[in-house]
């Protein structure tokens, strides 16, 4: 039970922008590190949910800390917004579901990142035009780059898994990327831990992944799932 649970709940690694494949947003991965480099400070990303947004957010702040910039990421219920006045670097996502109070604070934080030379990067299912906020707030939201983030087609989801399978040592053959994707829910970051849950599960029985050991350690998974309920 415990090695279940082990395998179930290890941490993911850390997004990057590095490990973000881009697919066909080559244009928010630049956005984003003109911003970072000077260029203009204020992004806006729309697009569906598992389309890889907050996987952007949080690379954001991890590259601006490396350059030395203060930096936050706030979610939802974006309590953190009243501390991050003097952040240098802010990332604000689920902007759809800022209440009245955080709507006024990130209002404010606008106004003071213009003056300080920061720099925001938010994002949202859709784009500012179709935000019930305030109009004020919509505005400046909508002041510098406004970008649709695209999820993966099913062959940019297969590079994917394959090129975060290299990076790890491993080799997945066709069968079992098409596997993944027909058995699993659709969104990368699922994808991908699932893809850690099935390493560890293959080093832990000494088995190579194939699509026997996958029904195995996905029917492991699931009966854990269960009797944590």
């Amino acid at each position: 039970m415990m090695r279940q649970l082990l395998l179930s709940l290890a941490p993911a690694p850390a997004p990057t922008l590095e490990s973000f494949y881009c697919g066909r947003n080559a244009a928010a991965l630049a956005a984003i590190d003109q911003a970072l480099s000077g260029g203009e400070r204020f992004v806006f990303l729309w697009g569906d949910a598992g389309s890889g947004k907050s996987h952007l957010l949080r690379a954001f702040v991890l590259d601006a800390l490396s350059r030395g910039l203060t930096s936050r990421y706030v979610p939802a219920p974006h309590a953190d917004l009243a501390a991050a006045r003097a952040d240098e670097a802010l990332a604000v996502d689920d902007i759809e579901l800022l209440d009245d109070a955080s709507q006024l604070a990130l209002f404010d934080l606008y106004n003071s990142v213009r003056s300080d030379r920061g720099r925001v990067l938010t994002a949202a299912s859709c784009p500012p035009a179709e935000l019930s906020v305030r109009e004020d707030l919509r505005s400046r939201l909508g002041s510098g780059i406004v970008l649709r983030v695209l999820a993966l087609e099913d062959v940019e989801k297969s590079a994917a898994l394959n090129r975060y399978a290299a990076q790890r040592g491993l080799k997945l053959g066709p069968e079992i990327t098409s596997y993944l994707l027909t058995h699993c829910s659709r969104d990368m970051g699922t994808q991908v831990a699932v893809l850690d849950a099935l390493d560890r599960y293959s080093l832990e029985h000494k088995r190579p992944i194939t699509i026997p050991l996958m029904r195995d350690a996905l029917r492991s998974l699931d009966l854990l799932s269960r009797r944590l309920r």
